[in-house]
């Protein structure tokens, strides 16, 4: 599998598969905050190893998040919207979801934006519709990805949250209510020291709520994506390769 640099709308996006060969399914992963555009980038190939079908007909897309903080010290690390560190690092455990759970970021519409018009370019790209895009990423990433993934006009093929948390409560409960049925694969460490495990289990009661089909795969571990959840991606990736025929 080949990796390639190119832009998808407005975003620098790396991508991986073969360019030669048109797709069936497209896989859109988001990274975390801090973290640089290649960061996920070796997921792709970490999964094409252990799951070989994977290398035929999927294409996987890194896009990379539009904020530098090199200003803060973190290098090459990038972000979808800036964080209240303050908040973050002095109201931990209950007071922090709530908070999460009733706030919607500032930034987060842009970077709403910027990802769907990401989405438009590589469906127009590929010829894929929005239903053979599986749509997902890790810590912010995984929350833009699940604020895109609600309000998106066609259902994307999945959604996949590795360590996120619930955000806009109000807002993602209304558009909830008309993704019933969409997979939706939700993992997260029980000893998460950034984003309390409560969090993401406030998330998936709100997308079981709504008729979603959720994996919940709680782990013992931190603010990691952990080998069970690749294998529980690989596999969801591998069925829905099979309904494409």
């Amino acid at each position: 599998m080949r990796t390639t640099q190119t832009s998808f709308g407005e975003l620098t996006c790396r991508v991986v598969g073969d360019p030669d060969q048109p797709p069936t399914l497209a896989v859109v992963l988001c990274h975390g905050y801090g973290a640089p555009g290649t960061d996920l980038v070796p997921l792709a190939a970490e999964l094409a190893r252990a799951h070989p079908r994977l290398q035929t007909g999927v294409r996987f897309v890194f896009p990379e998040a539009p904020l530098s903080l090199a200003s803060l010290g973190y290098g090459g690390g990038r972000a979808w919207w800036h964080l209240e560190m303050e908040r973050f690092m002095m109201s931990p455990g209950p007071a922090l979801v709530d908070y999460l759970r009733r706030s919607e970021p500032e930034g987060l519409p842009a970077a709403r934006r910027k990802l769907r018009a990401t989405l438009d370019a590589l469906t127009a790209q590929t010829g894929l519709p929005m239903g053979r895009v599986v749509l997902g990423g890790f810590s912010q990433g995984a929350m833009l990805a699940t604020d895109t993934a609600l309000r998106l006009e066609e259902a994307p093929a999945a959604l996949v949250a590795f360590s996120p948390t619930l955000l806009s409560e109000d807002a993602w409960r209304r558009a909830a209510s008309v993704r019933a049925g969409l997979p939706a694969l939700v993992c997260h460490g029980r000893q998460d020291p950034l984003l309390p495990f409560a969090g993401t289990e406030a998330l998936r009661d709100l997308l079981r709520d709504a008729g979603l089909d959720v994996t919940f795969l709680p782990f013992e571990g931190g603010h990691t994506i952990g080998h069970e959840g690749l294998t529980r991606l690989a596999h969801l990736l591998e069925r829905l390769q099979g309904e494409a025929g």
